[in-house]
């Protein structure tokens, strides 16, 4: 009995905590289908008469470029991280370079160094050739600094790759394009799909860079949000709505590739 009822106050506990941290979701998105007047009042409300002034709101201010800006971005960021972490985390692991501890270090450390840093050096540089408020150069930048994660990431994903296999597929005559696409690539696919998944999250979420280095025609969805704050006041419902539709694609894609971001992440497990 001891243990049954322990299991149920484990059980009880954890929905408690998963509808507390829920909760200010759920609110967010109430919100965003109320009246303003309703959104910030002081006496909240869990009864009103949804109405769709706020995604209306939101889309009129232009919300829609910023999506896609935030989408070219993110999308274009990933593909550079991916491409360029593959080769590297293959030469971490399977086919190890001198040094890889230090090699290791230097990839990590590179994401201890604050952005604030290292923002005005990139910001002369990009205005000096003519690239700022570039959506593409906000794309390369964004793939830079997650890089070293997406590297980190994979080389555990190679790591569970059975080095039986690829010594057979040298045996073959595989060269090294063919070991690494025909052969290792395929077995660690829910692995690149949970790396390259965290990757356009962290771009499309990121804000401190795409506020400093964009102005208008490369502002991304993050500063778009954060216009809703200002002298004049909170616009709640507003926020709300359009936080809600930022917040969309991201949880679209994290249900989509649910299956392989569960499988890529149990076989990067460290044993």
């Amino acid at each position: 009995m001891s243990t049954k009822l322990r299991g149920t106050l484990v059980t009880a506990f954890t929905w408690f905590l998963v509808l507390a941290f829920f909760f200010p979701v759920f609110w967010m998105l109430l919100n965003g289908f109320k009246p303003e007047s309703v959104a910030s009042s002081i006496n909240p409300q869990l009864f009103f008469t949804p109405v769709l002034d706020g995604f209306t709101t939101a889309f009129d201010r232009g919300m829609k470029g910023y999506l896609m800006n935030s989408l070219t971005a993110a999308v274009t960021a990933t593909v550079i991280s991916v491409v360029l972490a593959i080769p590297a985390a293959y030469a971490l692991s399977i086919r190890r370079v001198k040094n890889v501890e230090q090699s290791l270090s230097f990839f990590i450390s590179t994401r201890f160094m604050p952005l604030a840093a290292v923002v005005l050096p990139l910001f002369m540089i990009l205005k000096t050739i003519g690239l700022l408020d570039n959506i593409y150069m906000l794309a390369i930048v964004y793939g830079a600094v997650n890089l070293p994660v997406t590297v980190w990431m994979m080389r555990s994903f190679f790591l569970e790759v059975p080095f039986e296999i690829v010594e057979a597929a040298r045996v073959d005559g595989a060269g090294l394009y063919r070991e690494i696409v025909r052969v290792v690539l395929p077995l660690v696919l829910p692995g690149v799909a949970a790396a390259a998944l965290i990757t356009f999250i962290f771009s499309w979420n990121e804000y401190f860079l795409s506020t400093l280095l964009t102005s208008s025609a490369a502002r991304t969805t993050p500063p778009f949000l954060g216009s809703f704050v200002d002298g004049r006041g909170q616009f709640l419902a507003v926020l709300s709505a359009a936080a809600t539709v930022a917040a969309l694609p991201v949880i679209i894609a994290g249900w989509v590739a649910q299956k392989q971001l569960v499988r890529g992440l149990s076989m990067g497990a460290i044993k």
